[in-house]
């Protein structure tokens, strides 16, 4: 079951499009669905989290906590809006293609996909357009 949870002002505007789509993502990777919410929120909030439980004091646009169990993911997945507006300028592209990448990012570690490393973070980047690609593909 996917969830979404909102923290802030912000709100999808299609919550079965995107749910269907995580859940396609998911499949995708030969990995069951279990238990995903996503929470979206300010950097306030989400800097918190950051400090509270990875002892972190910087902004990030996504933590996430992995609850997989063998091959069926499960997970609390924080998101940024304000991060993700700011990297979506930085980079280049639309609010709602940076949305997507940083939604399946989540989803991509859980999967068992690493982001440390010029490797891993080149496969992330992959992964990422490919499944950034499926959600525009009709469902």
């Amino acid at each position: 079951m996917i969830d979404f949870n909102y923290e802030t002002d912000f709100e999808l505007s299609n919550e079965a499009k995107y749910a269907e789509w995580i859940s396609e993502v998911i499949a995708s990777e030969g990995k069951k669905e279990g238990e995903i919410s996503y929470i979206f929120c300010d950097d306030e909030y989400l800097l918190e989290i950051n400090q509270q439980h990875l002892d972190h004091d910087t902004l990030t646009d996504i933590i996430s906590f992995d609850y997989t169990i063998g091959n069926e993911i499960s997970g609390d997945i924080f998101i940024s809006i304000e991060r993700v507006k700011d990297n979506a300028v930085d980079f280049n592209v639309p609010f709602a293609e940076e949305l997507l990448r940083v939604m399946a990012h989540g989803v991509l570690h859980y999967c068992g996909y690493k982001d440390k490393g010029d490797d891993h973070e080149k496969l992330m980047r992959s992964k990422e357009e490919e499944k950034i690609a499926m959600f525009h593909v009709k469902q």
